[in-house]
């Protein structure tokens, strides 16, 4: 009898206890204050989206524009431009938009203050390479070859849009990785002194069986080149090194010429931070 006097006593105050608790949960819960929304919600606007048309090209093209903090239309300052080669807002815009902002902080000072214009692609694989004799090449990538187009469309069309449109200094840079490196190195053998600098980053240079660097080059003027290439296997490697030491020589101040080898990169992961380090120089 006692033991069950017990057992009872202790389930009643555990059942006590119980039902305390649950009580106690529930007021609780109750008396929490509701969520409270925001007062508004406004868009966060990380640049302009511009739509040309191109003659050259005959068809719409997307330009989509960072314009730095305290760009003001009624002023006199200009601003450097970086044409951005794969600046499709799912490419490589974004994160090279808010890099040349971060490097433009005031207490960084590590890159003036600049706009930049993500070159937004239709097909890259037609507007990058020049045409090829190679079989396989053909086969694997069938609308290539366009890149004289595309060229044309990038000097007679695109910069003089910008230059017209927004409050643009003399400085400008070239930014391609990839086929856009390869791109960007036929720029700048044919066309030098469109860019002031370029930055060429893991060039496809084995394209055509690096046809391009065979061919002779007479830079009449010298632009600031950075080159830059990851651990991404011999070809890539080499094909970089193979750029870098064809331009060498008309380069007599070497600080203009450098070429950055990123053993902690891959073909993916280089991009951010070659720009890091060719921005900033």
């Amino acid at each position: 009898m006692m033991l069950r006097r017990i057992f009872l006593l202790n389930h009643f105050r555990g059942t006590t206890v119980l039902a305390c608790l649950l009580f106690l949960t529930l007021t609780g819960l109750q008396a929490q204050p509701a969520v409270i929304g925001p007062v508004r919600t406004e868009p966060f606007v990380l640049g302009i989206t511009d739509i040309i048309r191109s003659t050259v090209m005959n068809e719409e093209r997307t330009l989509n524009i960072y314009l730095p903090p305290g760009y003001n239309e009624q002023d006199s300052v200009r601003y450097p431009v970086i044409y951005l080669l794969d600046g499709s807002v799912d490419e490589d815009f974004i994160h090279m938009a808010g890099l040349v902002y971060f490097l433009g902080f005031p207490w960084l000072n590590l890159c003036p203050p600049s706009i930049v214009v993500g070159i937004a692609n239709v097909d890259r694989k037609r507007d990058y390479t020049f045409p090829t004799t190679v079989e396989k090449d053909k086969k694997d990538f069938p609308t290539t070859g366009g890149s004289a187009a595309f060229i044309r469309y990038l000097g007679e069309e695109v910069i003089p849009y910008i230059r017209s449109r927004y409050k643009t200094n003399n400085t400008s840079t070239l930014i391609g990785q990839s086929f856009g490196g390869l791109l960007a190195t036929e720029v700048l053998f044919t066309h030098p002194d469109w860019f002031s600098k370029y930055l060429i980053v893991s060039p496809s240079l084995w394209w055509d069986n690096q046809s391009l660097l065979n061919r002779t080059v007479t830079l009449a003027t010298q632009p600031d080149v950075r080159i830059a290439v990851g651990k991404e296997g011999r070809v890539m490697e080499r094909g970089a090194k193979a750029l870098y030491r064809k331009l060498r020589p008309f380069y007599a101040d070497k600080r203009r010429l450098r070429f950055h080898f990123f053993k902690k990169e891959n073909h993916g992961s280089i991009l951010l931070h070659a720009a890091y380090e060719g921005l900033q120089k």
